[in-house]
Formats: structure tokens, sequence, C-alpha cells
């Protein structure tokens, strides 16, 4: 069976008000203890398959999960258990048979939860909706995670019902979205303890534990060709909010309050990045798909722009100013304008979370495109009663019953349509010399065929060259190019990568390697570029006060000069990369 929950981390400072207001109606509570089972080398987790012995009060539960077609669905197989005994032969003949029967190694116990679920349930227009707070520990070895979660689960109804409970919730008490299952925690959380048991060194093992809670880059997304284009720009952005999402997640210390600040530059850098492609798959898709209502689109550069604040200030901090102390320049108090709010801050705000959340429930259901290119792909024009009346006649008795009229009644009916259409004259005398041109209309023995809409390939490429050919033209002029210009040169290429990247899984692989590597290229140029002209505007200001930030601003030029001359050179390799939309 399959079930459709969406889960939210529940942050310290709201844990008691959230717990009393699930219990203010017929809420029940249980104690669940939960071991999970893997081979040594996560054979399981790796074909994304979990299994589960569950404690639910004095009941046993053997839980197989996998993941269904969407971020909040989950295939879910229970049987029931007379005690903690596994038993694989319950999954003979089923879909997962396959990927048991092939295991390499021995299953054998991995991590456990054990928690403490208070359960209600609510319903909304759309549906019924079970609430499950949990609050408990995580352990693998010596190692363990608090778990304080809560989970919405459809019972019936539409998904909506879903949201609209899970909007409520984070309003009130400031809830946090995460991506990651329990069964991925524990997996992590596992490999760490199996890595610090082989370490030694204080420094090595610091690391370590750093790495559990690295950021989240972008993911290969594969399309099906069949897709429509609206499936596929959902494919495409629930791939794209799952980095922003995780990364978020740290940024907000789901796992680490109070403890450690898990969250860094690079967690501030792939969430921008997942935003950046974002916007870029709109861009890719427009005409094709429905994109997101204003507000949304809105949101994303409200948000954008916020954590770019902080993202300035940590290029400053980690690659400038480094780079210009090498260079010999004189130390003086560097303090640039401090970000209206940090990263973290802005990570865990309930705007930005509720943001994310209504971005998620429209990626699980993009609509058609109402206008434009889409809308007209498959339809052709087919004989009507219009086509007998542009001419203004009718086209005699056999295409009348064609169109079910018979008759004088089929005449008259055709007239009128005709007279409606400006395509009749106004009545006058007959005689030779007034007499009105008859045209007649011939409707096919068979409805000419309808022509073949593009597909989801052709649409892509087509799309992707006309991208192609603006940033090469403006890339072999760019030494003539302003700031303003080159800026946006930079964000044209970025959103030609990642465009790129949603479509490699129907391109041809050997064009896209060269093609992606010289593209890369180009944009290793323009984004040292960009990064310099923020620089550049700080210390200019610094100046003012500080004479020693014109060596700064004289290094900063010297290197743009340079990076000019490299930039040209990129464009030019560029140009001959592989036409991959050939």
């Amino acid at each position: 069976m399959s079930e459709q929950e969406l889960k939210l981390h529940v942050p310290a400072a709201a844990r008691k008000a959230l717990e009393q207001e699930v219990k203010q109606r017929d809420a029940s509570r249980i104690r669940l203890h939960a071991m999970y089972f893997d081979t040594p080398d996560r054979e399981l987790a790796r074909a994304r398959v979990a299994i589960r012995l569950r404690r639910e009060g004095n009941v046993w539960v053997q839980t197989l999960k996998t993941p269904g077609n969407n971020a909040i669905t989950r295939i879910e197989l229970n049987h029931p258990r007379p005690g903690p005994i596994l038993d694989l032969s319950v999954y003979a003949g089923t879909e997962v048979e396959a990927t048991l029967a092939g295991l390499k190694g021995e299953l054998g116990l991995r991590y456990e939860t054990d928690v403490t679920r208070l359960i209600r349930k609510v319903r909304n227009r759309q549906g019924t909706v079970e609430i499950a707070y949990d609050r408990g520990l995580l352990r693998a070895g010596a190692l363990e995670l608090p778990i304080s979660e809560i989970e919405f689960e459809l019972m019936s109804g539409k998904p909506a019902a879903l949201f609209t409970a899970a909007r409520a919730w984070l309003r009130r008490h400031g809830l946090v979205m995460d991506a990651r299952s329990k069964s991925e925690r524990g997996d992590r959380l596992a490999r760490l303890a199996h890595t610090l048991d082989g370490l030694q060194d204080d420094e090595a093992r610091a690391a370590a534990i750093d790495e559990f809670w690295t950021s989240t880059g972008a993911r290969n997304v594969r399309l099906d060709p069949a897709m429509s284009p609206a499936q596929a720009l959902g494919a495409v952005a629930a791939e794209c909010l799952d980095q922003i999402i995780r990364n978020a997640a740290v940024l907000a210390e789901v796992d680490t309050d109070g403890i450690r600040k898990a969250g860094n530059p690079e967690h501030v850098h792939q969430l921008r990045v997942g935003m950046r492609r974002l916007r870029s798959a709109w861009r890719l898709y427009d005409g094709w798909a429905g994109l997101p209502p204003a507000p949304l689109q809105e949101g994303i550069r409200t948000f954008f722009a916020a954590f770019g604040a902080n993202r300035d200030q940590d290029v400053l901090q980690e690659s400038i100013i480094p780079a210009l102390v090498r260079a010999g320049m004189p130390t003086f108090p560097m303090e640039a304008p401090p970000p209206s709010a940090p990263s973290r801050e802005i990570a865990a705000s309930p705007e930005f979370q509720g943001w994310l959340l209504d971005m998620l429930e429209w990626s699980l259901d993009v609509p058609a495109a109402a206008t434009g290119p889409a809308s007209g792909l498959a339809g052709a024009a087919s004989p009507s009663s219009d086509a007998i009346a542009a001419n203004g006649v009718t086209a005699g008795d056999e295409a009348a019953t064609t169109l079910g009229l018979t008759g004088e009644d089929a005449a008259a009916q055709a007239l009128r349509a005709a007279e409606a259409a400006g395509a009749v004259p106004a009545p006058v005398d007959w005689d030779s010399t007034h007499a009105p041109q008859i045209v007649p209309s011939i409707i096919p023995l068979v409805p000419p065929e309808q022509e073949t809409p593009p597909t989801l390939h052709d649409l892509l490429a087509a799309r992707l060259r006309k991208w192609h050919r603006r940033v090469l033209h403006e890339g072999r002029h760019f030494a003539a190019l302003d700031i303003p210009s080159r800026h946006a040169l930079r964000k044209r290429a970025k959103r030609l990568r990642y465009g790129l990247n949603f479509t490699e899984s129907l391109l041809p692989a050997a064009k896209v390697r060269d093609y992606k590597i010289r593209l890369a290229a180009v944009q290793d140029v323009l984004g040292e570029m960009n990064d310099l002209s923020v620089a550049h505007d700080l210390y200019r200001q610094w100046s003012v006060q500080y004479p020693q930030a014109w060596f700064a601003l004289g290094w900063i030029s010297a290197r743009q000069e340079e990076l000019v001359a490299k930039a040209e050179r990129a464009f030019k390799q560029f140009g001959h990369a592989k036409e991959f939309w050939k």
C-alpha cells in the first residue's frame, strides 16, 4: 500500500506548546521501538529500501518501505509478527523480491529508534489527516540523535488536506521542513559510527562529524521522453526543492540546535544554487507548463536576495581578503555592512518555511500551460459547421447529414451560421448583374491527419539552442560589454548550464560531456569576475576612510583585466563545442 505524508521538525522552543495542542482533543499515546536492518555494505539503503521490526505497544509489526512517485508518497508493506523475528519470505512474489534475493551480505541490525508518539486526527474541507508527534532518540552504536518531528499523514481525501493542516501548524509553531526520513538519518548515523570506530586522531574525527551535516549539491534528474512538459517540470522542480530543503534544514539546525553550528557558507551557496536552478527550470518550461502563482515567484526573488547578502560576506571573508593579504595588502579594520538577517534566521523563519511548503504542493501537480506554445501543440482543425459557413454557402445534403442536420432545417442553420460569420452579403435583387459569387466548400472523406506534436526532447533542445546562441553571441563581444551586461550574461550562462543539466538524460552523452566542459570554463571566469565586482564596490566605500583600500582596488582592477582576456578565450573555445541539439 502507499501512504502520503509530510514530516516537519519541531524546534525546541515550540515543543511544549505543540504537545499541548496535540493533546487538546482525543489524542492517544504509544511507545514505539524500531530496529532497522541492512547489510554491512548498505545494499538496502543504496537500493532505497528500508526494513524494520517495530514494537508498537505490545504488538510487533514488520515494515518495508520504498519511495513512491513523488516527494510525499511512500510504498509501505506491513506484516504483523509474533515477536522480534524478521521474515523475508513474506516478500516472495512482490516487487522487492529481486532486490532481497540479490543481497550479497548478511542482514544485521544497523540502527534503532525509540520514540513516544502522540496521535490525533484532524479534518478539513479536503480530507482527514492523522497527526503524529514523535519525541525520542535515534541510536547507532555509541551515537545518538534526537528525534522531534511531527508527521501529517493523509487518511482520506485529497493531498491538499495534508498541506492545509501542515501550513496551519507551521505558522503557529515555527516548524521546519526536513526531507530526511528516520531511515535515512539512521543510515547516515550508522555510517558515521562505523567511521569513528576506525579513527583515533581528534582532527580526523571532527572532520568525519562535520561530514555528517555536509551540504547537498544538485542531483541528476532523469526524464522520461514520454513525459508531458508539465510532468517534466514537476520532476525537475521536486529535485531543486529537495536541494533547497536539505540545506535549509542544516542551516536551521534541525539536529544540532544548542549543541553545535552545523550550517556553514557552503550550505548557503548550495541552497541558492537550488533556487537558481528552480528559476532556470521555470524559464526553460515557460509556455509549455504552468508556472507557480506570482506570490511564489516573488518569494524566491526575495529569499534569494536575503541569502545572497550572507553569501557575499562569505566570499569576501573566505576568498577575496585572503587573496589580497597574500598579494601584500596593508591591513585595516574591514567591516562590511552586516546582512539584514543571518542565514540561520532566514532558513528557520515561518515565512521561508511556508514558502517551501507552498512550492512543494505546487510541484506535485504542475498544470499544463494555459496559453503559449504548448496550448496548440496537439490541436488541429477538424471539419465542422464553421468550415461550411466560412464561404457562406451550404455543402449539400451529404455534408448536412454528416453534421447531424437534414432537409430545410440544415440549410437554414448553415445559412444563419454564414450570416453570423459575415460571409453572406446583404440581400439583393437576383439578376445576372448582382448575383453573389458562390464558392463551394468540400468536406473530405477522411479528416486530415493532425500534426504530430513535438516531443519533449525537441522542445527542450530547441530552447537550449536558442539560449546557447544568445550566450555565444554576447560572449564573442565580451570585452565591449559594460558591467551590467556582463552580469546579465553570467546569469544567462548559468541558466543554460542548469537547463542542460535538466535535459541531459534525453541528449547524447558524448556531445553533452564536451559541451559541459567548455560551458563550465566560461562560468568559472564569469563567477570570479562577479565576486570581484562585489568586492570592488565594498573597497571603494572603505577607501574614503582607509587609504589602504586603494591597494585592493588596484589589485582587483588588474585581476579583472586578466579575466577579460581569459573570458574571451573561454568563449572562443565554447564556440567550438559539439552541438548536442542535433
